[in-house]
């Protein structure tokens, strides 16, 4: 792998970058969006098993993540040190997230080993795949400018495959897991029926539901609903050609062809399948797309105790950490309480959906406008100026009523514009903190800062969580008891609103004493190129 001095990357290798982040997170948003409801409600483990799987599957995520780093950082192949690793890990990546949510009849305790299995796996495969991922962009180019504009196409990439996975997945387990039933319907009322279902196979996950998904299901004999009680968000068993009865309201002009009758696990499963293809094609394109270009210094020698020396006196890096941990903490308030936002204030879960949606093309439109903006006012500016702006156009939440949904579909698009400029420059600073090490110490440990900072990221998902948790707790809010709604309707609305945006404050004027301007940044990437035309 040589030095090369031309910066400048093409439309093809920018697009075939960003379809590796795509891929990521067809495999990242499909697990963290859908395999906990996956794990309780179609697999057959129960709740507390499943959150306790995936807290100690997080806490070795972040030893596997700095790991991965000095791995990266080691590795030496005709290929190149990072850009290896998104090949070698394509295909099982693909393989691992397709088993996550396959369901091998093996009893509740085989269950459970196959889920700590399989799960912890799929982190471990996730990041010998993602961390050398992003420290590629770092070495693809050392032009600054030109790697915040890849950035933006890696954020484009990332948004498009998270809309892909949140965006089709249901409807591709529909398809999928569709059963052809017997339906018979009785009316009672204009919008109430007796509705009897029976299928022609035996379901183990079954789900029920009417075209427009907002009907109410109940057992028309209260009698069973004890312990197989079925309704639009509970899945339940079915007998083969054993009629199922249910009262239903909430649809007029009830028809036998808008009810569905769903095998979730066969749904899940063969959706997964599907997608993991496009996982490791995009993966493979990314590999035979993109190059690297820069190396460390050829006097420099293997050594960890160094290169965690540099990193811990690095302050460009050690500013980004803990912006990174707020601004995470921030994108994750927001997004965490998006459903408890619309089921409990808005009382309209449905709605839920289209605005997931219209952050997606918010985001998308976001990273796209994050190079231009980044060339006019340098990084440091822009990520101070779209904390902000994000910060406090989400505070105007509190304003807002149940009936407000113009407004609240409008203030909500408009701070995920600006939050979208976040994750497209930290990635990209990343990079220059890479830059700034060997200008300063003449050493590079690129993985290492890739993988420190991939982990903070994902460390702050988990303490925006405990936040939330720990607010709703205060306010006595207890999901399986309605009568505690409207005490904690006040922790709702806090935060979604003024409670992440002073998270974003914080994180603003943190970012004020990091200290790589646009003009210092021009001056080690002038040195470097000097150092590197040399060798």
């Amino acid at each position: 792998m040589k030095n090369n001095l031309q910066h400048k990357l093409s439309i093809k290798e920018k697009v075939g970058y960003a379809l590796g982040d795509g891929a990521a997170n067809i495999a990242w948003r499909g697990a963290s969006t859908f395999l906990l409801f996956f794990y309780t409600d179609v697999f057959g483990i129960t709740a507390a098993a499943a959150g306790v799987l995936l807290l100690v599957a997080r806490f070795s995520d972040g030893v596997s993540d700095v790991a991965m780093g000095v791995i990266g950082d080691r590795t030496n192949s005709k290929y190149g040190k990072f850009r290896p690793w998104v090949l070698w890990t394509a295909i099982p990546l693909a393989v691992i997230l397709s088993l996550l949510f396959t369901t091998p009849e093996i009893g509740t305790t085989g269950k459970i080993i196959y889920a700590y299995t399989t799960y912890i796996l799929f982190t471990l495969i996730y990041t010998a795949n993602n961390i050398p991922y992003g420290a590629l962009m770092a070495v693809m180019t050392s032009d600054n400018r030109e790697r915040t504009s890849l950035g933006s196409y890696r954020m484009v990439g990332a948004f498009g495959g998270g809309m892909l996975v949140q965006g089709a997945l249901l409807f591709l387990v529909a398809y999928f897991g569709n059963v052809d039933p017997t339906i018979k319907i009785n009316q009672l009322q204009e919008d109430k029926y007796v509705v009897s279902v029976s299928s022609p196979q035996f379901v183990e996950s079954a789900k029920i539901n009417t075209k427009d998904g907002v009907a109410n299901f109940v057992w028309e004999d209260s009698s069973l609903a004890e312990n197989n009680k079925p309704s639009p968000y509970i899945s339940f068993s079915m007998e083969p050609n054993q009629p199922y009865s249910f009262i239903v309201e909430g649809e007029r002009e009830l028809e036998e062809a808008k009810i569905s009758l769903i095998n979730q696990k066969r749904g899940y499963s063969n959706s997964i399948y599907v997608l993991s293809v496009f996982l490791a094609l995009f993966m493979i394109v990314t590999f035979a797309t993109t190059r690297e270009r820069v190396a460390p210094p050829k006097t420099q020698e293997t050594n960890l105790k160094n290169d965690l020396s540099d990193l811990f006196r690095n302050k460009p890096w050690l500013v980004l950490l803990v912006v990174g941990l707020l601004w995470t903490i921030y994108n994750s308030m927001k997004q965490g309480m998006v459903l408890y936002y619309f089921t409990l204030y808005l009382n309209n879960q449905l709605l839920a959906a289209s605005f997931l949606v219209g952050l997606m093309i918010a985001s998308i439109a976001g990273a796209m406008v994050t190079a231009p903006l980044g060339k006019r006012l340098g990084k440091k500016k822009l990520f101070i100026c779209a904390l902000i702006f994000s910060g406090a156009v989400n505070a105007l939440f509190i304003f807002c009523g149940p009936q407000d949904v113009g407004a609240i579909f409008t203030i909500g698009i408009i701070s995920e514009f600006g939050a979208a400029i976040f994750p497209t420059l930290f990635f990209a600073m990343l990079g220059d903190a890479a830059d700034y090490s060997e200008y300063k110490n003449n050493r590079r440990a690129t993985g290492l800062i890739y993988s420190a900072g991939s982990f903070v990221t994902k460390f702050g998902g988990g303490i925006a969580a405990a936040i939330i948790g720990a607010v709703l707790a205060a306010y006595n809010y207890d999901g399986m008891d309605s009568s505690t709604i409207e005490g904690a309707l006040p922790a709702v609305k806090m935060l979604m609103s003024w409670m992440p945006a002073l998270v974003a404050m914080l994180a603003a004027v943190l970012m004020t004493v990091y200290p790589l301007t646009q003009n210092k940044l021009d001056e080690i990437s002038l040195e470097l190129n000097e150092r590197r035309s040399s060798e």
